[in-house]
């Protein structure tokens, strides 16, 4: 859950730049009780609830029907195509930087090369995702301690000021930074979708979720505030800035580390992500709006074998390319369905009080509202910044592309919904 949901501070960079590092501090410690906090909290009762193969998605079809509950898994499984593939091609943007000649066909071939063993990782079951993914998070995690307790250890500058970079646009520093911080916090209800893989969920969900959300804000505020306490450049993070910073604080040794522990970061997102996302697939076949042959499972492992390695082949084909620019659009998408997960918790609530709930969000009423009202308006926020930010640079082809990855959503239900009615 850790490494799919965080994987480690990488990502963060551009944040501090844009909305500055007193703002980006503050999103830290604030976003998490807008978003991801209430947003546990639903996925803990829900997974109680309903530890069903395909989570979120049969939750919210529970909850609203067929029509909302496949936009649910159909935006997410094809925002996964983004989102996988581009894992796979800053894996080998960054070992690019130890191989310069990595370019070209070999650049794709080494992304391929990845997305094919996480694949076959992912086929042999869940525990083996969980071990490779346990043992690449320790190696990520540790010279990130390095780093934050060496720059804890030089501390000269005030790491808050300035709050907001000087004369920036409002829309930039509470859009973008917003939009990022939001991605940055999000994934914590996803992997309700192996819930069924899991031993004891109702159990084994709330206490990861407990465990998980207090160490996700510690991976990203700690190091950004250790960091800009020792060195006070915010106006140069941006990319892989905090390899920079590692070396700059201990040396280019810890910073070839932190490098590499990037690359790694990007192995363990890809292998938690594959794990997460092609499960999706897998329900909405079993739940006939995908051809029955995604159902097929591998008999030794009992994994959706065919969906993962179909998935598979899909990242591999949007490897091609470099991808980041369209990371906007799996933001908005990802927003898409977490908000219709909390308000499936409401609805639920409504139409089936009498439905087991081993793990309950508390506080009555006023939790509640908290749990879904809160993300749902922080979700309009941060979209409509990003939308902001969007038009200002011009970036016409991310709106369009945003636009038709979610209307791609009710004609994928159309056209499943005429298979239905006429297949023999």
């Amino acid at each position: 859950m850790y490494s799919y949901t965080t994987g480690g501070p990488f990502g963060l960079e551009e944040q501090v730049s844009s909305s500055g590092p007193g703002m980006t501090l503050l999103y830290h410690l604030l976003i998490p009780l807008f978003w991801c906090i209430p947003i546990s909290l639903v996925a803990a009762e829900l997974t109680t609830a309903m530890p069903v193969q395909g989570g979120f998605y049969r939750w919210v079809r529970a909850a609203f029907g067929d029509f909302w509950g496949f936009l649910a898994g159909w935006w997410n499984w094809t925002a996964s195509f983004l989102l996988g593939s581009v894992y796979a091609v800053l894996f080998a943007d960054y070992l690019g930087f130890y191989f310069p000649q990595l370019t070209g066909r070999n650049h794709y071939l080494v992304a391929a090369a990845l997305i094919a063993a996480i694949t076959y990782v992912n086929v042999r079951g869940i525990q083996m995702v969980g071990r490779i993914s346990t043992l690449l998070e320790i190696f990520v995690l540790v010279p990130i301690a390095v780093m934050t307790v060496m720059g804890l250890a030089q501390w000269k500058h005030n790491p808050f000021v300035p709050l907001v970079p000087p004369h920036k646009p409002l829309f930039q520093v509470f859009g973008v930074g917003l939009a990022l911080g939001v991605w940055l916090y999000s994934g914590y209800e996803q992997l309700s979708t192996v819930a069924e893989e899991v031993d004891n969920p109702r159990r084994t969900f709330p206490r990861a979720l407990a465990i998980v959300v207090p160490l996700s804000i510690a991976t990203y505020f700690l190091p950004t505030f250790a960091s800009l306490a020792a060195l006070d450049n915010w106006q140069q993070w941006h990319g892989d800035y905090f390899s920079v910073a590692a070396k700059l604080i201990g040396g280019p040794l810890l910073g070839a580390w932190v490098a590499l522990a990037a690359m790694v970061t990007n192995a363990a997102l890809l292998n938690s992500t594959v794990l997460a996302t092609t499960r999706m697939p897998f329900a909405l076949a079993e739940d006939k709006f995908l051809p029955r042959f995604l159902t097929r499972t591998h008999p030794r492992f009992g994994t959706p074998a065919v969906s993962i390695i179909t998935s598979g082949a899909v990242y591999a084909a949007f490897a091609t390319r470099t991808l980041t620019q369209l990371i906007t659009v799996y933001a908005w998408l990802r927003v898409a369905t977490s908000v219709m997960t909390v308000l499936a918790a409401w609805k639920l609530r409504r139409i089936k009080p009498e439905m087991p709930r081993p793990f309950v969000i508390p506080g009555g009423r006023k939790g509640l509202l908290y749990a879904v009202a809160a993300p749902v308006l922080l979700g309009i926020l941060a979209t409509a910044g990003s939308i902001a930010e969007s038009v200002h640079r011009s970036e016409h082809r991310v709106i369009l592309c945003t636009a038709a990855a979610i209307l791609l959503g009710p004609l994928a239900y159309a056209v499943s919904h005429w298979w239905r009615r006429h297949r023999p």
